[in-house]
């Protein structure tokens, strides 16, 4: 059988079930799709998909429905993630934009995924331990209590109250605060305890106690690993084709109720930024064996500080929901790591 001809009669059976969900005949795929072979043809064709799995018949004289390992090969087989329009873009663009604090940015972006895909969205905090310092800063509470605030290069706001052994005056704090910020500001939170590890010796005995306990504060506030932030919307977009679902949608919306469950989804996206998708039966979570996830990391210069994903029936539009995925990434990594 000619391979590319199968390859055709398999996209045009994805295609027509995800815009209409229902079964797909050969005369139906003759009529729409200008195959230029006849009816006859695309049923043997059809016939050897199924054998090999890629297509299923839903019940006796129905048309064929994409399986699990149907849907992968079409994937598998999109020579590349379409450009999402002009207009598209600057609509991500003006509604990202709108955001002024990382809360913002976060909940922006997810409700915009939903938007976009007709999906459920999930987007993750940016990892603290993967970002960079924009600046860190001392505020004295009390005169042997001060707190840390460390702000990375996302936006994200991390602080700790530290209680001092021996007073701390206003002018050291200030020098202090100087000290640090000389020698962390634009680094990777993972490098910031080499880089201050001898701030202590720049201040005479009667202040290095009170500048020894700063320092450990801020390496104890870099070195959190507090990634289990994540946001979720469109869960209600399950239930629009409650047929999509075999049986009942609820196992699906139990696991995305369970964040431990989000996070695994999240860390099992590559490092690239080009979208990850995983269909059906392909998810390790046994709920989520009738669903599909795109996932992309973002981030900057090839670091990716945060995940995003959405999760959907297997019957979705792949095409244009990696495009949706990338380029959402995109847009929030060029946000989280400003030039």
């Amino acid at each position: 059988m000619n391979q590319d001809r199968r390859l055709a009669v398999l996209r045009a059976i994805v295609e027509d079930y995800v815009a209409t969900h229902e079964p797909v005949g050969s005369r139906a795929l003759v009529d729409r799709h200008h195959l230029n072979v006849s009816s006859a043809t695309v049923r043997n064709d059809m016939a050897a998909l199924e054998d090999e799995g890629f297509i299923a018949q839903p019940h006796t004289s129905a048309g064929r429905i994409p399986t699990d390992k149907g849907y992968r090969l079409f994937v598998d087989r999109l020579t590349e993630v379409r450009a999402l329009s002009t207009p598209e873009r600057r609509a991500i663009q003006n509604f990202l934009d709108g955001a002024f604090d990382l809360d913002e940015v976060v909940d922006r972006s997810v409700r915009l995924l939903a938007q976009l895909t007709k999906q459920v969205a999930i987007v993750q905090y940016p990892s603290l331990p993967r970002s960079s310092v924009r600046h860190v800063e001392l505020v004295a509470l009390l005169p042997t209590r001060v707190m840390v605030v460390v702000i990375a290069s996302t936006g994200r706001i991390e602080q700790r109250t530290v209680e001092l052994i021996v007073p701390i005056s206003e002018d050291t704090l200030a020098s202090v605060r100087r000290a640090i910020n000389n020698a962390v500001q634009g680094l990777r939170m993972v490098d910031v305890p080499d880089a201050i590890v001898d701030v202590a010796k720049e201040f005479g005995p009667s202040d290095r106690p009170a500048v020894l306990s700063i320092v450990a504060s801020l390496m104890e506030t870099v070195a959190e690993q507090r990634e289990g932030r994540v946001v979720i919307s469109g869960a209600a977009n399950l239930t629009r084709v409650p047929s999509d679902f075999p049986m009942t949608v609820q196992p699906v919306l139990e696991a995305l109720e369970e964040h431990v469950v989000l996070l695994r989804l999240l860390g099992e996206v590559d490092a690239s930024d080009e979208p990850t998708v995983r269909i059906g039966s392909e998810n390790d979570v046994e709920q989520l064996a009738t669903a599909s996830i795109v996932s992309s990391g973002y981030g900057g210069e090839g670091q990716t500080i945060g995940n995003l994903a959405v999760v959907g029936p297997t019957r979705m539009d792949y095409a244009a929901n990696m495009a949706s995925v990338r380029a959402v990434a995109r847009y929030l990594g060029r946000m989280m790591t400003p030039q």
